[in-house]
């Protein structure tokens, strides 16, 4: 949706999410849904060993993109590190495309050839899918410099995470967002263990929120495991990125419920905490709560889509695991581009 115009929101902690009708509700709910689901089916194929590579799920986190893609609009750009799964989803990629991706399977949205961290779909504005940590920001950054200088109105979504936030050229790429005030809105998605070192043992100051003051960038603390707070504060900031006033910050505190990757245990966090997270702050629950205590769904109803949710993830998978790899002539392409464009 066009973000709309709201009043001006200083530096400052996370604030009450607004109130939302039927309709919406029920679009983030199925919006949501899709991201979980499909990470839950997406684990389980790496589990069989058909994902090849590394594979790190956004369960639990699945509230920041939709919100973030539901408060942009639909010729903005976005760019992420390589827990991507959600935000190709979000940028309304074709389920079945995007596990034959992580399969290795030539219908993939990279040809097959990019795998679980290098999901990319130009048609969709969306660039990556990056599993450099960090690596993204400055070409975010790129971007939002060649949508001032073509004179649009587009902006550059950046996401990258709270490990991230300690890299050197993240704040290069701040310093020169700011200089030339371009049209950038940098999301700190803050799952608070990084790699797996919990943020206050990894961060001279957690207030992530903050990291752009001394380069002029105004950021906002928000609640990431609320979909209607991250559709709010993300729709201002993008109005304001808009309409000429240069990049904007903000951090949004969520929480992952699986490890880093496939690959981690996760011994770092006990599974109370882990459990408590699930029980009293999932993003997906709180819609359905909302929808059942407004009056605009019953909970068969709500049954009802997660099954065709479901049903849709299953066939998303069957059809990957169906579809032909990539031809051996594939290796010498997508490597380099002449002035006509082949």
């Amino acid at each position: 949706m066009t973000a709309a115009k709201r009043k001006t929101r200083k530096t400052q902690p996370a604030k009450a999410a607004p109130a939302a009708g039927a309709k919406e509700l029920g679009r983030y709910l199925r919006e949501m849904l899709l991201i979980r689901r499909f990470e839950e089916k997406a684990g389980q194929m790496y589990g069989m060993g058909l994902v090849g590579g590394f594979c790190h799920l956004y369960i639990g986190q699945e509230a920041v993109v939709t919100g973030v893609v539901d408060a942009m609009d639909h010729e903005d750009t976005l760019i992420t590190g390589y827990r991507c799964h959600g935000h190709m989803l979000a940028c309304g990629a074709d389920p079945r495309q995007v596990f034959a991706e992580l399969a290795g399977r030539a219908p993939g949205v990279s040809k097959g050839k990019g795998g679980s961290m290098h999901l990319f779909a130009v048609d969709r504005n969306f660039y990556g899918g990056h599993a450099i940590v960090g690596a993204q920001v400055p070409i975010g950054v790129g971007i939002g410099f060649a949508h001032k200088y073509r004179g649009t109105k587009r902006v550059s979504v950046v996401f990258f995470g709270e490990g991230a936030a300690n890299q050197g050229q993240v704040y290069e790429a701040f310093n020169m967002a700011s200089l030339w005030q371009l049209p950038i809105l940098f999301v700190i998605e803050n799952n608070k263990y990084a790699m797996g070192t919990e943020i206050r043992r990894a961060k001279a100051g957690t207030e992530l929120f903050k990291r752009g003051d001394p380069f002029g960038i105004p950021g906002e603390q928000v609640d990431g495991m609320d979909v209607l707070a991250v559709e709010a504060a993300t729709g201002e900031a993008i109005a304001r990125c808009r309409s000429g006033q240069g990049p904007r910050l903000l951090e949004m505190q969520t929480y992952r419920y699986r490890g880093h990757s496939m690959s981690d245990p996760a011994k770092y966090r006990s599974r109370e905490e882990v459990s408590k997270m699930r029980a009293e702050r999932d993003p997906i629950d709180q819609v359905r709560t909302r929808l059942i205590k407004g009056g605009h769904a019953s909970e068969d109803e709500l049954k009802v889509i997660d099954r065709e949710i479901r049903e849709t993830v299953n066939q998303a998978a069957e059809f990957a695991q169906e579809s032909p790899e990539p031809d051996p002539s594939e290796l010498t392409t997508d490597i380099t581009r002449d002035a006509t464009g082949a």
